[in-house]
């Protein structure tokens, strides 16, 4: 039941840094950040950078890279029964103060829903250099937003 987060994905100058929770089974089984096919983390990245979707894991790390995105988890590690964020216990953060110290340009942190700001407040101050944003998450257990409702809450990817 204990699982653990992957490496940031981090590619040169990124400007946002997405984070999540923690990955779920499909991902940790996948090895790759979002891979439960009814997640909409990555249609909705392809639809709001106006790119023909692609399923290979390769081309979504180079969406992120092209477009300056730089994606992680608030939790390092946390026992966690399942993929859903409820049942997160006994979590250890990530040092995410430390690579927005030593990656400069990052100007924005993206929360990819509630938990993943929860935690990220638990464990770390916010700095003022940093622009915050709480977004609805891409999970399929966030039923009640729609495609096009979080199409409109992550524009934000394209407004800055």
């Amino acid at each position: 039941m204990l699982k653990e987060s992957f490496p940031p994905v981090c590619g040169l100058s990124p400007k946002f840094l997405i984070l999540g929770s923690l990955p779920g089974d499909k991902s940790l089984e996948q090895q790759q950040y979002y891979a439960h096919p009814q997640n909409r983390f990555w249609k909705l990245l392809f639809h709001l950078m106006e790119k023909k979707y692609e399923s290979d894991y390769s081309k979504r790390i180079q969406l992120l890279e092209d477009h300056h995105i730089a994606l992680w988890d608030t939790c390092a590690s946390a026992i966690r029964p399942g993929s859903m964020d409820t049942a997160i216990l006994s979590e250890l953060p990530n040092d995410i103060i430390s690579l927005l110290q030593h990656v400069t340009s990052i100007q924005h942190v993206i929360f990819n829903g509630n938990k993943a700001k929860q935690l990220y407040d638990r464990y770390h101050k916010r700095l003022s250099q940093i622009s915050y944003h709480s977004l609805p998450s891409t999970s399929p257990a966030n039923a009640r937003f729609s495609f096009d409702k979080l199409v409109d809450s992550w524009s934000i990817l394209k407004s800055v």
